[in-house]
C-alpha cells in the first residue's frame, strides 16, 4: 500500500508497507527469520550486488519484515525512504556517516538526551568529527556556530528530558541558507505529533524503542530521508555526489535521485557498520505502530492533566511541560506539534537533589527505568543517571539540573498517577 493522497494517518499506521503474504496469504507481516535468500540465477545475484536490481541478499542489508517497517516509517514521516537499524543511537551514526569525514563538524542543540550529548561530545571524536553545542532558541548563535566544515545541524523536535519544542522552521531556514541538512530526532514526538520534514528537515531519526513500539520490548532505530536535499549542489557530500569506488564509480545521487541517501544507508552503511535491526524487533514495532495515534492521544491527555496538577503542588518549583499555558514553548504547539506537546517533561523540586532521589524511590505505579515512551508511566533522576557523565553546567543546559526528575507519562488512569505522585512527594518533602 502506498502513501496515496486521501489516506489518513490512522489508516497508514496500519496498512503502509504491508501486503498479504504472497505465499500463504497471511495478513499480518510474517517474521522472516532468515539469514540469506536464494538467487534466481547467477545474473540475478550479480545485478543485486551491483545495485542494478532491488531485492534481498543477506539480512544484514535487507529483510522482508524490516522492509515493511522501513516503508511504513517513510510513509508516516512523509519521506522518500527509510533505513532501519539496531537502536536510536545507531540511527544517529547512520545519519551522519555519509555526511562526515575527519576534520568536519556538526552543530547541535544543547537540549538533547544525555547519551546523545556524550556520543556527540566524546565518541564521534574517535572518527575525527566534532560537535558544537548551541542554545537553539538563540538563532544568531546557531548561525554563528556554522562554518565551512559544518556538515549537519542536529536537534530534537521535543527535547529529552525537558519536553521543549524546537522551532524547526527557523532552524531549517538556517540550515538551508548554509546548504547543509537538518537532522531531527523525532523520538519524543513520533510522527503523529510532529512531522519534521514538513518543517524543512532533511533527515529524521527515531529510537523505535520508544513510542513507535510503545511497550518496552525491543530496541531499534530508523533514519527517514526526505528525498528533498540536493546532495550534488556543492562538493560537501562526496559520499553521495562523487563516484563510489566500491560500486565501480557509481554516483549515488546521480543514480538514485531522491532515494540516494536511503540506498547509501543500506548498500554502504548497513554493509560496513552492520547496525542491523533484527526481524522480530521489526515485527513488534510494526504491531506497535498500528495503535500509535490512539496511544499518543491518551499520552498527551494524561500529560496535560498530571502536569497541571504538579504545577500547583507546593513541593514543586517548576514543570517544563510545553502543554501548560505557562510554558514559553506553548505557542509552538499549534505550529510544530498540532496534535499535542507529547508526554515527556521534567519537574524541579524545591528541596533539591535528595528530594528527587526520595521521590523516585517512593513512587509505586511509576517505574524507575532508563526509558521513555512506554505505555507505563516512567520516572528517572537524569542528573544521577542518563546525564551523569555531564558537568553540572551541561546538565542545566540540557534541562537535567540536579533538582530535576524526568517523567514520561503513560496511558494509565490519570487519577491513579496523581495519587501516586502525591504520596511520593509527601515522603520526599518530609
Amino acid at each position: 500500500m502506498s502513501d496515496t493522497p486521501g489516506f489518513g494517518f490512522d489508516t497508514l499506521q496500519i496498512h503502509a508497507g504491508a501486503r498479504p503474504d504472497s505465499a500463504t496469504g497471511a495478513r499480518q507481516t510474517p517474521i522472516y527469520q532468515t539469514t540469506a535468500y536464494v538467487f534466481r540465477d547467477a545474473d540475478h545475484a550479480a545485478a543485486l550486488f551491483n545495485l542494478q536490481e532491488v531485492g534481498f541478499i543477506y539480512s544484514r542489508l535487507t529483510n522482508p519484515t524490516v522492509a515493511v517497517l522501513q516503508e511504513r516509517m517513510a510513509t508516516l514521516e512523509g519521506g522518500a525512504g527509510a533505513v532501519c537499524c539496531s537502536s536510536g543511537h545507531a540511527a544517529q551514526i547512520m545519519a551522519l556517516f555519509p555526511l562526515m569525514a575527519p576534520g568536519l563538524n556538526i552543530v547541535a542543540s544543547t537540549r538533547l538526551y544525555g547519551g546523545t550529548i556524550t556520543q556527540f561530545s566524546q565518541t564521534i571524536k574517535r572518527f575525527g568529527w566534532s560537535c558544537t553545542f548551541v542554545d537553539f532558541d538563540d538563532l544568531d548563535a546557531v548561525r554563528a556556530a556554522i562554518d565551512e566544515n559544518t556538515r549537519a545541524v542536529f536537534c530534537e523536535s521535543i527535547a529529552n528530558p525537558g519536553g521543549y519544542i524546537t522551532d524547526l522552521d527557523a532552524i531549517a531556514k538556517i540550515a538551508d541558507d548554509a546548504q547543509i541538512p537538518l537532522i531531527v530526532d523525532n523520538t519524543s514526538a513520533s510522527p503523529y505529533l510532529c512531522r519534521p520534514i514538513e518543517h524543512g528537515a532533511t533527515l529524521v531519526v527515531h529510537s523505535l524503542t520508544k513510542y513507535l513500539t510503545g511497550n518496552g520490548t525491543v530496541t531499534g532505530g530508523v533514519v527517514v530521508d526526505s528525498g528533498k536535499f540536493d546532495w550534488s549542489a556543492t562538493d560537501k557530500f562526496p559520499s553521495l555526489s562523487a563516484p563510489e569506488p566500491a560500486y565501480h564509480g557509481l554516483k549515488f545521487h546521480e543514480t538514485f535521485g531522491p532515494l540516494a541517501f536511503t540506498f547509501h544507508g543500506i548498500a554502504i552503511g548497513l554493509r560496513d557498520l552492520g547496525m542491523t535491526l533484527n526481524p522480530q524487533a521489526a515485527h513488534y514495532t510494526l504491531m506497535g505502530t498500528e495503535t500509535l495515534s490512539l496511544r499518543m492521544q491518551k499520552h498527551v491527555e494524561n500529560a496535560r492533566t498530571v502536569a497541571a496538577w504538579l504545577e500547583n503542588h507546593p513541593a514543586v518549583e517548576a514543570v517544563t511541560y510545553a502543554g501548560l499555558p505557562s510554558s514559553p514553548y506553548h505557542d509552538r504547539i499549534a505550529r510544530i506539534c498540532p496534535n499535542g506537546a507529547g508526554a515527556l517533561f521534567t519537574v524541579a523540586l524545591k528541596d533539591g537533589y535528595e528530594a528527587c532521589m526520595k521521590l523516585v524511590d517512593s513512587l509505586e505505579i511509576f517505574s524507575h527505568v532508563a526509558n521513555l515512551g512506554d505505555a507505563r508511566s516512567l520516572v528517572i533522576h537524569s542528573a544521577s543517571t542518563t546525564h551523569r557523565q555531564l558537568t553540572e553546567a551541561q546538565q542545566i543546559a540540557a534541562g537535567a539540573a540536579p533538582n530535576v526528575v524526568r517523567i514520561s507519562i503513560g496511558i494509565e488512569d490519570p487519577n491513579d498517577l496523581i495519587a501516586d505522585l502525591d504520596q511520593a512527594l509527601a515522603k520526599a518533602s518530609a
